[in-house]
């Protein structure tokens, strides 16, 4: 990736409750991925899920349940089509499908959404120079 940008906006969403995440893993993809999928335009070049899984922190050893189960990236290669993705999501409420269909997976009042700037260090070089 280096020596392209990357633009990219998060979602960062929780599941509703009383789901599994197993139940909510299963719909997102098997479920809520198809019928998004049918209202991209073809701007969103990668959709990708990333599942936490919470682990004992190192010290108190606490393994609380996170505030997100997911983050969901939408990747561009254009910064107008971004920009555009970005400025509807966060001014139009979603097709009444979505929504409905959301309302079965998510926690829709914790839902955030948030833009990303990359900065990626390239180990290879570092390592090299020492």
């Amino acid at each position: 990736m280096k020596g392209q940008t990357a633009y990219k906006i998060l979602l960062l969403m929780k599941r509703r409750p009383g789901m599994s995440m197993a139940e909510f893993q299963d719909y997102y993809e098997n479920r809520h991925v198809p019928l998004a999928l049918r209202y991209d335009t073809g701007v969103i070049k990668r959709y990708v899920r990333r599942y936490l899984e919470p682990r004992p922190h190192a010290e108190s050893g606490t393994c609380d349940e996170l505030p997100y189960d997911v983050i969901s990236e939408l990747w561009f290669d254009d910064e107008a089509a971004f920009r555009g993705t970005l400025q509807h999501l966060t001014t139009n409420i979603m097709s009444d499908e979505v929504v409905a269909d959301e309302m079965n997976l998510f926690d829709r009042p914790t839902m955030r959404i948030a833009t990303v700037i990359e900065c990626e260090t390239d180990f290879a070089a570092l390592r090299g120079a020492g």
